[in-house]
């Protein structure tokens, strides 16, 4: 856990602030995602396909869910106050650019990814891409810097977001790989194809993609609880093996059916 000391250098750096701004973004998030499920029950419409209101929704709570959970989990990094905080802003900006341009795609009736049919389609698929780049630059230098140095916080959670970071590396380079592939087969003329080809790679996307909440968040709660620190050990090694199970499976199946 934070010392007083460690608190109170946060406020003294700012760090609070840009906290409290990631919080509030990642909440407008999740309420745009289930303003959209309102939407679709309304609207109706298809649940699958390019052309959805899932889109809205589970992006929209997918990334405020994974704003809130990294800014969070980021407090236990040992990285500097001032390095943190503009990685943050820029995460948090680019979190809404991804939400924003999938929203704004989906009341235009057109698909959001892959969607090179007319110039303002090609550059809304062509930021929506340079955005998860972004992400990966991100989301890896927290991941390195959680494997630089051992991250502070209650028995197992070092584990936790250790281990958690990696199986979000696996989500990001499996949604590379959807739109590298995707954008190839839309350049080369073969756009109903490319909608389709990121099927196989969603399982495994959307599995690894939360680990960097669930297993720091067990191990939170786990310290709330009388249990010993090696038994929360154990337990918190006993989850992310189980989830690393469940990732080796996804990614089994995207390539069976790839």
């Amino acid at each position: 856990m934070q010392t007083r000391t460690e608190k109170s250098t946060q406020d003294n750096t700012g760090t609070r602030p840009v906290e409290r701004l990631c919080h509030a973004t990642g909440l407008l998030l999740i309420l745009s995602g289930l303003l959209h499920l309102v939407v679709f029950a309304v609207d109706g419409g298809p649940w699958y396909g390019p052309v959805s209101w899932r889109k809205p929704v589970t992006f929209g709570l997918s990334f405020g869910v994974t704003l809130i959970a990294v800014t969070w989990v980021t407090s236990y990094l040992r990285v500097g106050s001032r390095p943190r905080t503009v990685l943050l802003a820029v995460f948090a900006a680019d979190c809404v650019v991804e939400v924003g341009g999938i929203t704004l795609q989906a009341w235009r009736r057109a698909p959001s990814h892959l969607d090179m049919e007319t110039p303002f389609d090609t550059a809304v698929s062509m930021t929506l891409a340079v955005g998860g780049g972004v992400l990966v630059v991100l989301l890896t230098v927290f991941a390195l810097a959680s494997f630089r140095h051992p991250p502070t916080g209650p028995a197992g959670m070092a584990l936790a977001v250790r281990s958690g970071f990696a199986i979000l590396l696996v989500a990001l380079a499996s949604g590379a790989a959807m739109i590298a592939r995707g954008v190839v087969l839309a350049r080369t003329g073969h756009q109903e194809v490319a909608y389709h080809s990121t099927a196989p790679l969603k399982p495994l996307h959307g599995v690894s993609l939360h680990a960097v909440l669930v297993l720091p968040a067990l191990a939170l709660l786990l310290s709330r609880t009388s249990w010993s620190e090696p038994v929360r050990r154990r337990v918190v090694a006993t989850a992310t093996g189980c989830y690393v199970a469940a990732v080796i499976g996804a990614g089994v199946w995207a390539v069976l059916t790839y």
